[in-house]
């Protein structure tokens, strides 16, 4: 049987593909699974979100890894522009992955997309975007493909990357670090209290809830097509 799994931080970011598909939570870990069979084969598409950062992929990758061996893993979710290449609301096919802690290099596997993302240990403001950029050439930021990268590489799993814009590199956002939980989980609530009282945020942070829906439904098409183009969709 092959086993697609699928892991991105918040459920939001896959909503718009697990739409229907049987869901579990475990440990803080959020799982779903969609099988389908055909006469000689098998397949079963498996995706969890455990959080945001390195530490809440490691758990998610291992939670699918506790159900059976992985054939092929994706990294989902949202990213950040690091320049003005990628259009906010908008889903990439990743070429590549840097580790910005450790400065390792992970490619995907073959006919993946052009642009380059950085995996940073937070949330991104203007300045470190900029800075980010400058140093590793990279268009995307996210928070935890470089996990998900390392331990496909460890086990010699097939890894691809699809990331959907949820804000571009002028807009000026809040401090999201603020909002991130020990554990990695994104305390919506306290954002919302927060902005309340920082109207300077309140066009940008409507973009960016604009632009991450738009991409989640980015994200979703995109992998779709791409499995398709691989022969795992019937």
């Amino acid at each position: 049987m092959t086993r697609v799994a699928l892991i991105a931080a918040l459920p939001a970011e896959l909503k718009p593909l697990v739409r229907g598909w049987p869901h579990s939570e475990r440990n803080g870990v959020h799982f779903w699974a969609q099988r389908s069979k055909e006469e000689e084969w098998e397949e079963e598409w498996i995706a969890a979100c455990a959080g945001m950062g390195q530490d809440a992929a490691t758990r998610a990758f291992a939670a699918l890894e506790d159900g059976g061996p992985i054939s092929l893993v994706f990294s989902l979710g949202w990213a950040g522009a690091l320049t003005f290449q990628p259009t906010a609301g908008h889903a990439y096919n990743v070429a590549g992955v840097i580790d910005a802690r450790t400065g390792e290099r992970f490619h995907c596997d073959a006919g993946a997309g052009d642009l380059w993302l950085v995996t940073s240990p937070r949330v991104a403001d203007q300045p470190e975007k900029r800075r980010l950029a400058a140093t590793y050439k990279a268009e995307l930021v996210d928070m935890e493909a470089a996990a998900i990268a390392r331990l496909a590489a460890m086990r010699e799993i097939p890894f691809y990357c699809i990331k959907g814009v949820s804000d571009a590199l002028d807009d000026r956002l809040p401090d999201f670090n603020r909002f991130i939980s020990p554990d990695g989980r994104f305390q919506a609530g306290k954002l919302a209290l927060s902005a309340l009282a920082a109207p300077k945020y309140w066009p940008a942070l409507l973009r960016m809830g604009e632009n991450s829906s738009k991409a989640a439904q980015g994200i979703a098409r995109s992998l779709v097509e791409f499995l398709d183009a691989r022969g795992h969709i019937a």
